[in-house]
């Protein structure tokens, strides 16, 4: 016995499947949240007054991007260049005290963290956070030294790159697939 298939309209399936084959390559890239200082939290270094520009150096910031900061009676503020080599805490630019702030990073550029407790900015408790353009992003340029040498972060970046490529490499390949 010899099976019979009625052809099926592939023509109107690719039509159906095109805009949502479009759609994957117009999604902006990934954004990432970063817990300030990994499993320590935001807090006094316990030896290391540099501990927080190290943990920042391992990773990669971008545009879009969000820092958490995680405390207990503390606070976390964003300040000047000047103001950050100074532990000056008098003239904030953005300040939180909630012990869970989440900062996002909207444009390229260095941004520049401190405690607004007591004396935890002069014992380490202070970061700057090197923003680089995401991919696709208008406007800015790579700021020097961005930590763009961190496995975690670039390894987590990668997998999200594909997508776009695949559905473009799929859109058009599929009229060969389908019409042939």
């Amino acid at each position: 016995m010899a099976f019979t298939s009625t052809p099926i309209p592939y023509h109107g399936l690719f039509l159906l499947l095109l805009p949502l084959l479009l759609s994957i390559t117009s999604l902006p890239a990934h954004s990432f949240v970063f817990d300030v200082g990994g499993g320590h939290g935001w807090a006094v270094p316990s030896n290391n007054s540099d501990f927080y520009n190290r943990w920042a150096g391992d990773n990669r910031f971008q545009v879009g991007d969000t820092l958490a900061f995680r405390y207990k009676k503390d606070s976390v503020m964003q300040v000047m260049e000047e103001d950050y080599s100074k532990c000056r805490s008098t003239h904030p630019i953005f300040f939180s005290n909630n012990g869970k702030t989440e900062f996002r990073l909207d444009r390229p550029g260095p941004f520049y963290f401190i405690s607004g407790a007591e004396g935890h900015c002069e014992r380490g408790q202070k970061v700057i956070i090197k923003v680089i353009a995401a991919a696709g992003v208008p406007g800015g340029s790579t700021p020097d030294g961005g930590g763009d040498d961190s496995p975690d972060s670039d390894a987590a970046r990668a997998l999200s790159a594909p997508l776009p490529v695949l559905a473009v490499f799929l859109t058009g390949s599929l009229p060969l697939f389908f019409f042939n």
